[in-house]
């Protein structure tokens, strides 16, 4: 696997950063949803890109996480 290059990891920063902006708005609009629901409503396909957004948005304290019956749901602070 070759080393991700500083044009690379600046591009999948950018990436990140769109897609939380996706999810806050998603969440902002709906309230609290299912990641599923999330997935769905931003379109964002690949999972690994869906959780990476949540962590950007998690690491600035802006997002909450519930466990119901198995499921995961996420909402706005």
């Amino acid at each position: 696997m070759p080393p991700i290059t500083k044009k690379k990891s600046k591009e999948m920063i950018e990436l990140i950063g769109t897609n939380a902006g996706l999810v806050w708005n998603v969440l902002n609009e709906e309230g609290k949803m299912s990641v599923k629901a999330v997935k769905k409503a931003t379109k964002i396909k690949a999972e690994k890109d869906i959780y990476a957004a949540f962590g950007w948005l998690a690491k600035e304290g802006k997002l909450a996480f519930d466990e119901i019956e198995g499921e995961v749901f996420v909402s706005l602070v």
